[in-house]
């Protein structure tokens, strides 16, 4: 008979997994406070007081259901070492809502009540759209190789999660390379720390110590100063309200830049249960995304105007040896920490540079998981899978510049303009795309035409809708009979004569040996 009690939802590795869950939540709330009261000046109640505590609430509610389906799994398989799902708040969506609909509105409007209640609306929209997409998801986990979604989630983790972060660990050396050094030591090479400090914490605390010793000094490079603030703490405690009515006809306007983020979480959500599965804890892929449309959708009723999701790390926090607890302990510092107005404080008081290890560990762990969970003649295709990823980074440092030089799209000309424009036009809806180029060129190689011919199909339909590859700077959706200009038809056709080929291919090839498509452990 199978000893369930062998199972304990805290263990020493929860400490690291913690540190680098709950770091990446918080980040994303200060970035998009920093966007909303910078930027567009919008008030800081709102903001700080609405806004943040009701995305909280969808982080707390999202992680405690997780660490509940975590104790549910170690009770059902028996196993001692079962890790929790990490959801969090979605980066992504996180920027395309203060500068695709939160901002854009409250310039338009000047009413911040409003603007709020808009935002709360498309969230609100965008959860219960994922509520509806989990109920298909089972179905595209089976239809879809290892290869295509294990290849897109790597491409994000190595590209975005992994490679950003290193460049605010090259802004500061010292400290990064010494917080790296911890950190890989301690949870890659398997290097016990003395006094048996976690990897992640010992990164951290050391990184930061040095960083404040450096700063005391005058040995800091370039401007790098530090000067702490006190925490303003005000309770705001967020409960679910029918404000969101009152925007929702304008929130309508926004959904078509809304849905590809909803999408983009459903793909995501389907990724990492598979990424999970090859990890060893196999979760039911509707559930896991049942609980983040719920989430998302809780948040936008208590005023949260981000939306939350599944994070990709799970093999990464697996690794560090973390259970349930790290989710447990996010919940309650996340939420908690929206109701009473600390979370600013504490990512002040850390440096990027000693937190950016942490996760180009988890960007690197993820990468691998993707190669060793995948047959070895399907790498082709993860590796394809990486380009559309690579586009969108391209797109983000190019928007940065222009951004900088206080230039649009609009100036520019000639074989610049065209480069940019195929890196935005690639770049629209990364994920999406990586999934279908991987899973399409996996059936390829394993020789199952008519399967590939299929993801083309899908491939043109999401382009003639703006799933993928969308013209627009926003990367907006359309409806097929409007489309923005005429290459997106040129696009779809593309991906239309793919799929012939595959058919033709598949009547008229020679009969070679079709490959096995058992999945390699």
């Amino acid at each position: 008979m199978t000893d369930h009690s062998k199972y304990r939802i805290f263990a020493v590795g929860d400490i690291n997994a913690f540190f680098g869950l709950m770091l990446d939540n918080i980040s994303d709330l200060v970035i998009m406070a920093s966007i909303l009261m910078g930027a567009f000046q919008m008030p800081r109640d709102i903001v700080l007081y609405r806004m943040i505590p009701g995305s909280a609430i969808g982080v707390l509610l999202g992680d405690l259901l997780y660490t509940f389906m975590a104790v549910r799994l170690a009770r059902r398989t028996g196993s001692s070492t079962v890790t929790a799902m990490p959801l969090g708040l979605d980066t992504p969506s996180t920027f395309g809502m203060a500068f695709g609909v939160i901002g854009p509105c409250f310039l338009a409007t000047r009413d911040a009540t409003f603007t709020w209640q808009v935002g709360m609306a498309v969230v609100v929209l965008m959860g219960l759209l994922k509520i509806v997409a989990s109920f298909c998801a089972p179905a595209l986990r089976r239809a879809v190789p290892r290869a295509g979604l294990l290849g897109s989630i790597a491409a994000v983790a190595l590209l975005l999660i992994a490679y950003l972060p290193t460049l605010r660990l090259i802004s500061s050396p010292v400290v990064g390379f010494l917080s790296l050094g911890i950190v890989l030591a301690a949870l890659v090479a398997k290097i016990r720390l003395p006094f048996r400090l976690p990897g992640a914490f010992a990164g951290i605390v050391c990184g930061t110590i040095l960083y404040y010793f450096l700063g005391w000094i005058g040995l800091l490079p370039g401007s790098h100063q530090f000067l702490p603030h006190l925490p303003q703490l005000q309770v705001a405690f967020p409960l679910p309200t029918f404000q969101f009515m009152h925007g929702m006809t304008k929130a309508l306007t926004y959904l078509p830049l809304a849905i590809p983020f909803a999408l983009a979480t459903v793909v995501g959500g389907i990724d990492v249960s598979e990424s999970a599965a090859a990890a060893g804890d196999d979760y039911h892929t509707r559930d896991v995304l049942l609980v983040e449309g719920v989430a998302t959708l809780l948040a936008g009723m208590c005023g949260g105007v981000i939306q939350s999701t599944p994070y990709i790390g799970h093999p990464a926090y697996k690794d560090m040896g973390g259970r349930a607890g790290y989710t447990l302990a996010t919940a309650l510092f996340v939420g908690l920490g929206g109701i009473f107005g600390y979370l600013s404080f504490f990512v002040d008081l850390l440096p990027p540079a000693a937190v950016a290890p942490i996760l180009i560990f988890i960007g690197v762990e993820i990468t691998a998981q993707a190669f060793e969970a995948t047959p070895k003649r399907h790498y082709k295709a993860i590796a394809l899978s990486f380009l559309p990823v690579i586009a969108y980074l391209v797109q983000i440092e190019l928007g940065l510049m222009l951004g900088n030089l206080g230039k649009t799209i609009a100036d520019l000309s000639g074989e610049f303009l065209d480069g940019y424009r195929a890196t935005l036009i690639m770049g629209n809806g990364f994920i999406v795309t990586a999934l279908l180029w991987g899973g399409g060129f996996a059936a390829l190689l394993d020789h199952r035409l008519k399967r590939g011919a299929l993801f083309m199909v899908v491939a043109a339909l999401a382009t003639l809708c703006g799933a993928i590859h969308s013209p627009l700077p926003s990367g907006a959706m359309f409806l097929p009979w409007q489309l923005p200009e005429p290459l997106v038809m040129h696009l779809a056709a593309g991906y239309g004569v793919l799929a012939l080929l595959f058919l033709l291919l598949d009547r008229f090839h020679s009969g070679l040996p079709v490959p096995s498509t058992g999945e390699e452990e």
